[in-house]
C-alpha cells in the first residue's frame, strides 16, 4: 500500500520516519513544492530502512500518489510575528485550495489526513475542498490528526504520575487541538476501575494539584517544546503513523481524531475530536462519550470556537 505525503518538512518527515520504524505501508512517497528537500528527506529516511522495515521511500510530484491508500497534508505556513490567526487560516486554506484537487486528481480514492494547523479548521476546509472536486466525497475520508497527541500526553503525564505503563491507561482528549481541548476525566481508567479509583488504589492520589499539573502539561506542552526548539514534529509524527498503520490494517482502532460532525453539544457542522472506529475506509463511526455537567459545557465552548473560526472564512 502507498502512502503520500505532500509537506516533506518537519512533519512530514517525522511521519515518514516513524511509518518506516512501524513497518506501516509498502511504499511512502514525499512531494515538497522544495523538490531537493523531498529528495533529500526521501534518501535520509530511506537509509534507515536496513535497521526496521523494507519499505521504499522515494519523493515525486503529485503524480507519483496514484493509487496511493492515504495522502497526509502537512503542507502550509506557520503564523508570522503580528499575523492574526484569521490571516493565517485564509494563506493556509489558499495552499489546500492548490494541493488538494491535484492530490484527487492523481489519487482519487484516498483519504486525507491533515497535519497542518489549526488542524480542526483546515480539516472542515479539506472536506468543502474535496467536495468541490467531487460532491460526494465522504466525510470519513477526511482525517484530521486532531487531539491523537493531545490523548497520548494525556495518557502519558497520568502513566507518568501512577508510574505504570502508559498502555494501561485509557484517558482522551476531546474537541479542539488547542487552548479549548476538554480532557475527559470522567471517563479515565485504569486496571478496569475509574483512573481515580486506580490512583487511590496504588497510594497515587489524583489530588486537585495534580490534576491541575497533568492538565497544565496537556494543554502547554507544544508551548514548552516550541520554546525550546521551535515547533514540534517527533510526537505527531508518531500520531500520524499510528493512525496510517490503523487504516493500513483495517484495525478499527478508537482514537481521537477530527472529522465533520453533524452536531455536537449543540453546534451543527464542526470539526472536532471525539473517539473514532478507524480503519481502512477512513472513519468509520464515531462514539460520544458520557461526559459530566463541566465537561459538557467546555465541549460546547470548545465546538463554537472552532465553528466561529471556520465560518470567518465562509464555511456554515
Amino acid at each position: 500500500m502507498k502512502i503520500g505525503i505532500v509537506g516533506a518538512g518537519f512533519v512530514g518527515s517525522a511521519a515518514a520516519y516513524a511509518m518506516v520504524m512501524r513497518g506501516v505501508s509498502t511504499e511512502i512517497v514525499l512531494v515538497d513544492r522544495n523538490t531537493d528537500l523531498a529528495i533529500a528527506q526521501a534518501e535520509d529516511i530511506h537509509h534507515a530502512t536496513p535497521f526496521a522495515y523494507p519499505i521504499s521511500v522515494n519523493a515525486g510530484d503529485y503524480t507519483a500518489l496514484g493509487d496511493a491508500c492515504v495522502v497526509v497534508l502537512s503542507a502550509g505556513s506557520n503564523q508570522k510575528p503580528g499575523e492574526t490567526r484569521l490571516e493565517l487560516l485564509e494563506r493556509n486554506a489558499a495552499v489546500f485550495g492548490d494541493i488538494i484537487p491535484r492530490v484527487l486528481e492523481a489519487a482519487p480514492g484516498a483519504i486525507l489526513l491533515v497535519a497542518s494547523n489549526p488542524v480542526d479548521v483546515m480539516t472542515q476546509v479539506s472536506l468543502e475542498i474535496a467536495r468541490r472536486t467531487s460532491p460526494d466525497f465522504p466525510v470519513g475520508r477526511v482525517i484530521g490528526s486532531g487531539t491523537v497527541l493531545d490523548t497520548a500526553r494525556f495518557r502519558a503525564l497520568l502513566a507518568r504520575h501512577m508510574g505504570i505503563s502508559p498502555k494501561s491507561v485509557h484517558a482522551h482528549v476531546l474537541g479542539e487541538h488547542g487552548d479549548s481541548e476538554v480532557l475527559h476525566w470522567s471517563g479515565a481508567d485504569a486496571g478496569a476501575m475509574p483512573v481515580s479509583a486506580f490512583a487511590d488504589e496504588i497510594g497515587r492520589p489524583l489530588t486537585d494539584a495534580v490534576r491541575a499539573e497533568i492538565d497544565q502539561g496537556v494543554r502547554g506542552a507544544a508551548g514548552k517544546i516550541i520554546k525550546g526548539k521551535g515547533a514540534t514534529w517527533y510526537g505527531i509524527g508518531g500520531g500520524l503513523a499510528r493512525i496510517v498503520q490503523a487504516i493500513y490494517d483495517d484495525e478499527r482502532a478508537v482514537m481521537t481524531c477530527s472529522v465533520v460532525n453533524p452536531e455536537v453539544a449543540g453546534v451543527q457542522n464542526v470539526a472536532l475530536s471525539l473517539p473514532r472506529i478507524v480503519g481502512l475506509g477512513g472513519v468509520l463511526g464515531t462514539v460520544y462519550p458520557r461526559l459530566d455537567e463541566q465537561e459538557t459545557a467546555a465541549l460546547a465552548r470548545s465546538a463554537g470556537i472552532l465553528k466561529e473560526a471556520v465560518t470567518s472564512l465562509g464555511i456554515r
